[in-house]
Parts: structure tokens; sequence; C-alpha cells
């Protein structure tokens, strides 16, 4: 069996492959509770084949969404739906993970495909966005974050906690805590987004201090036995790459120091316009470095969609899971297309019985 199928095991969980099927936000749903939608979409993506299902951005606050039609898990009103969304994933034989969020500066905004724009101060739905300092996304834009008060931080690392809490009593087996992409975690950890002067700003390790406290936080109530990751804007495209790539590195080696199992290694996007390579496999080579100087096991997204160059990043030690998004969308079976691509034996075997009979018994 090719690396790509081989199980993967990180503490007390197993996941059947090295596939996962990245968080992507749907922006569908009503007071954060998840719908029907949600439930279609996360259990076709578990029947499709992959091993790791990761539900999408999950706000641990209402002001911490992107936009009104992000998920909640703020509330305990939240748990029975997540809940039936992780029994469905479970049952088609993947592991349920759940990404927590807070968006920071850039809440508050419209979905993408109506110009995730902000939202207009006259709209009902609108409200301030919070951040370390108030500094907008955009740099001539009004919709201008509130600075937050150390009070604040307490209370939305208690957000965290709180939702982690939840997470486990729905049934989620892998917790991922978003800092990336220039949400409310990265604005703490980059120096274009942070002016503080108190304890949460200046220095790397004061920058550091809000992912360092808020993982705390959470290992208060999330089980040692079950894997707590994180998405971590590793590089940020800008004039100082290395640097940032080299401060990366050090936040790592402390947030692996104080009990993450994983890093999901993603972009900063701490500031608008950010000059991104994109490209097919892109953030690989990063993700790579990252697992070589921190020691943490890795996976990566961005323009994967090769199956033999995906098995060959985990056949080579660069990645030990893949990370699939539009590609899953696209086609929530691609698993099996990958495993006919790469020879496996009897492809399928990744798929849920009723699938795989009918595969292998009906020629039309």
């Amino acid at each position: 069996m090719t690396s790509l199928f081989s199980p993967y095991r990180l503490k007390d969980v197993t996941l059947r492959n090295r596939i996962v099927a990245s968080p992507m936000c749907q922006y569908q749903a009503h007071d954060g509770l998840l719908s029907d939608w949600h439930q279609t979409h996360y259990e076709s993506l578990a029947k499709g084949g992959a091993g790791l299902v990761v539900v999408e951005a999950t706000a641990v606050c209402p002001r911490g969404r992107i936009t009104p039609g992000d998920a909640g898990i703020w509330s305990d009103s939240h748990i029975a739906n997540l809940a039936s969304v992780a029994l469905a994933i479970k049952d088609a034989g993947a592991v349920p993970g759940i990404q927590l969020g807070h968006a920071g500066r850039k809440a508050g905004c419209t979905p993408p495909w109506q110009g995730g724009h902000p939202l207009a101060e006259s709209d009902p739905q609108a409200w301030q966005p919070v951040a370390p300092s108030a500094l907008p996304y955009m740099a001539e834009s009004p919709h201008i974050p509130g600075e937050m008060t150390v009070d604040e931080i307490r209370r939305t690392q208690a957000d965290f906690m709180h939702a982690a809490s939840r997470a486990f009593r729905a049934g989620y087996d892998w917790l991922e805590l978003h800092f990336a992409h220039g949400f409310l975690g990265q604005s703490f950890l980059s120096s274009k987004s942070n002016t503080r002067s108190d304890q949460y700003g200046g220095s790397l390790l004061n920058r550091a201090r809000f992912l360092l406290e808020t993982v705390d936080a959470v290992k208060q109530v999330w089980p040692g036995n079950l894997p707590l990751t994180v998405r971590f804007g590793v590089v940020d495209f800008g004039d100082n790459l290395e640097e940032s790539m080299a401060e990366s590195i050090q936040v790592l080696q402390w947030l692996k120091d104080a009990g993450v199992d994983f890093v999901d290694c993603s972009l900063s996007l701490a500031t608008a316009g950010e000059p991104v390579p994109w490209g097919p496999n892109f953030m690989v080579p990063y993700a790579e470095r990252v697992r070589a100087e921190t020691g943490l096991p890795v996976g990566t997204s961005w323009m994967i969609t090769d199956a033999n160059e995906a098995d060959g990043f985990v056949r080579e030690g660069q990645l030990d899971l893949v990370c699939f998004a539009r590609t899953l969308l696209a086609n929530p079976h691609w698993p099996f297309l990958a495993a006919r691509t790469l020879n496996i034996p009897d492809p399928e075997s990744v798929l849920p019985t009723p699938y795989a009979y009918w595969l292998q018994n009906w020629a039309g």
C-alpha cells in the first residue's frame, strides 16, 4: 500500500489514510447553527474516503465570525447540530475534526461571492471587529477594529476554552486552532498588525503570548489523549520572508512545548495584498522545513491536486498528512480516483461498503 493510503496515528486517534478534508467555510449557518447543508456536505466528504474531515472555521464568539453566516460554537445550543455532523463523519469511517476560530479585524464581512467587503454600518447585522491594535486590514478601510483590552483578551481566551469543551462534548476527536490567514491569532503575532506596547506587543515572545495562553486555556478542557493542533501561518511572502519563517519556527517550538501535537502549515496573510506565489504545491517546501526544524508532524494544502505528487510528499517525509480543499469540493470521491491512479490493489477498499460493493459488482 502506498504512503498516501497508509494509516496515521496521533495520540489515541488513527486515521484510515493520510487524506484530510481541509476546513472550508460554507457561510450557510444561521445564528451559528449548522444546517442540513453542512450535514450533507461533511457526510459526503467522509463517505468519499478522506481519513480526517475538519469542520470549517467555527466562531468561538459572535464577533469572531467572518460573516453572519459563519458556523458557531459559542453556545450550548450549537452542540446538537455539531454532534449530528460528527456522528455522520464517524459512521462513514473518517475522524471528525473541527477548527475553532476568531476572525479578529477581518470579521463582520459579506461572503466572498458578494465581495467579502465589510458590512455597511447601516446593515442591522453589522458589528465592529476587534484586534490587537486599531488598524484596519485594508489600509484605507473605514472598517477599523477596536483595540482589545487585556480583559477582552482574557474573555476571548476563555471563549476558546469553552468552545473546545463543547467540541469534545459534540464528539470531535481532532481539534484545530486557527492561527493563520490574518485572523486574530495571526494578527497578534504579526508586527504589521500588532503595535501594542504592553505584554502582548513588541518582542516575538510578547506577540506570541496570545497564542500560547490560548493553547494553555484549551488544554484545561481538551483531553490529553486527543490531538490538539493548529493551523498556522508559517510564512509571510512580503519583504522579510526569511525573517517571518525564522520567527514561525521559534513560535512553533514554543507551541510544541505548550502541548501542540501537529501543525497545518498555511499562509500568514497578515496584511492585504501579500504577494503570494500561487502555484501547485507551493506550500510544501515550507511545511517540510517546519517538520525538519521543529520535529512537529505537519500537513499543508493549497493547490495539491495530483495523486502521485501527494503520495510522494508522504513517502519522502515532506508531509505527514496531505490536505485537500477545492479538490474534494469538486469530487468528494477523489480518494477513490487517487487509489486507482496509485494502483492500489483494491481501490474500492478506500470507500464505505455500499459504494465499494457497487463499484466492484456493477459494470455499468
